[in-house]
Formats: structure tokens, C-alpha cells, sequence
């Protein structure tokens, strides 16, 4: 009997498969989640290059990123603002999804006086932003607004400086199958930068 069972073959491609199956579905779900993985990074690449274009042509974050440099320096009229005379401003998001607010200081000197922050104009941001990554919360994002060299004092139309604006989007998570969604990995911080245009109003095509 013992010999009969060793010789016996009968549902050994069932065994060998039941062998080779976790390996199979580890293979497969292995594939879907470089397939996610990648899909999700785009997302958060595409919504920054939507959020940084909506950023550089409305009204910026804080009150004090329009003051004039008129007589500032010696500034005269129609003069180019030097790269000197503008240093950095961090704003950073807080709050829930639909009532996002935001909070400026200066990071690095010299910055104008920031006045009020408008939160208004960060919302409005901010939902252009979730278009694209609506699982992102307003303490994901930054915008830095730093020195361009651009800019001429006393402009009537417009804010004097033309700042380089930079969103950065950081602590995002993802939940790989694979890892049966008990555990999560940190997405890298993802930036990009555009230069201000007019930066009045709150719509962008």
C-alpha cells in the first residue's frame, strides 16, 4: 500500500499548481501595481502643471506679494526690480478639502511686507489642483513664490514682481495590492515652476 502510494500520480498537475499559483498572482498583481504606481505618479505630475498654470496668472497667495517698489532701493518708475531685491515666500495649505486655507512667511530675505493671505485664492488653487489628484489635502502642497529678476517698479496694471512660482506636492501615499492594502508606500515630493504672468483674478483657461 505504501508502494502504491508513492507510485501514485494521480492530481499531481493540481499539487504542482497549487505550488506555482502564489507565485503566479504575485507576478500578476505585481505587473498591476507598476501599472498604478505609475499612473498615480503621472496624476500628480499632470495636476502640478494644472495647478502652476491656474497659480501664475491669478491673484497670488498673500496681499504682500503686490506691494510696489516704487522708491524701494532707489527705484524710479519703469525701473527693472533687481533679483536682489526679492527673496522667498513659502505658503503652505492647511485645513479640510473644501475649506482649505493657507499660511506665508518669508523663508528667505528680503520679502515685502506679506500682508493678508487669501484663502480664497489658495481654494481656487487648490481645487484646480484635485481635478487631477483628488486624493490630495491642502497640507500637501506648497507654493514657493522666489526671485525671477523680472519685474519693473510702479507698474499701474499690474503686481511689480513677476516671481518664479513653485508648487511642490509631497506626502502622498500609495496602497499596493500586493501588499494585501496593510501597508503603504511614501510617493516622492513632486515640483514644478512657472514663471508669474499677470497674476490677477481667479480663472484661468
Amino acid at each position: 500500500m505504501i508502494r502504491r502510494l508513492i507510485q501514485d500520480r494521480t492530481a499531481a498537475s493540481g499539487a504542482e499548481f497549487a505550488l506555482v499559483l502564489p507565485l503566479l498572482l504575485l507576478l500578476l498583481f505585481g505587473t498591476i501595481d507598476a501599472g498604478r504606481w505609475l499612473w498615480t505618479y503621472n496624476r500628480a505630475e499632470k495636476s502640478l502643471q494644472e495647478a502652476a498654470r491656474f497659480a501664475v496668472v491669478t491673484n497670488p497667495m498673500t496681499s504682500g506679494l503686490g506691494s510696489s517698489y516704487l522708491d524701494v532701493g532707489g527705484l524710479t518708475q519703469g525701473d527693472a526690480i533687481p533679483a536682489s531685491a526679492f527673496g522667498k515666500v513659502t505658503c503652505t495649505g492647511a485645513g479640510a478639502v473644501n475649506l482649505a486655507t493657507v499660511s506665508c512667511e518669508c523663508t528667505t530675505a528680503p520679502c515685502p511686507a506679506l500682508g493678508t493671505e487669501d484663502n480664497a485664492a489658495f481654494q481656487l488653487f487648490f481645487d484646480r489642483l484635485r481635478v487631477f489628484m483628488p486624493e490630495a489635502a491642502p497640507s500637501n502642497v506648497k507654493v514657493i513664490y522666489s526671485t525671477s529678476g523680472l519685474g519693473y517698479a510702479g507698474n499701474p496694471t499690474e503686481p511689480d514682481l513677476s516671481p518664479l512660482i513653485t508648487i511642490q506636492l509631497s506626502g502622498l501615499q500609495f496602497t499596493p495590492i500586493t501588499t494585501f492594502l496593510f501597508a503603504t508606500i511614501s510617493m516622492p515630493t513632486f515640483t514644478t515652476s512657472l514663471t508669474a504672468e499677470d497674476e490677477i483674478g481667479s480663472h484661468s483657461n
